[in-house]
């Protein structure tokens, strides 16, 4: 079963995002800090990306339907740590 994971920019870097994994849906908005943006595994990294592909980090680790409705990437920084900016680095430079 595939996920689903669409991503409308709303401007001033918040981002719409809409998950989808089988019957279970979850919808939030993703805030894009500066914090995140500077660090050299992201710099130079399309938004929109890094928010589908810390999405689907997320959903890796979590249920979709418990996806919070507002992230906030400098929170989920603090509280993954290096583990979500590492895996973030290797996502953006996998395709």
């Amino acid at each position: 079963m595939g996920i689903e994971i669409q991503v409308e920019p709303l401007g001033d870097h918040e981002h719409l995002v809409r998950v989808r994994e089988g019957a279970a849906e979850a919808e939030t908005r993703v805030r894009v800090t500066d914090g995140v943006l500077d660090q050299p595994q992201v710099t130079g990294a399309e938004e929109t990306r890094i928010v589908q592909e810390t999405v689907a980090f997320l959903v890796e680790r979590q249920p979709v339907i418990d996806i919070p409705p507002m992230i906030d990437l400098d929170d989920l920084a603090d509280a993954y740590g290096t583990s979500y900016l590492d895996d973030l680095g290797r996502r953006l430079t996998a395709q």
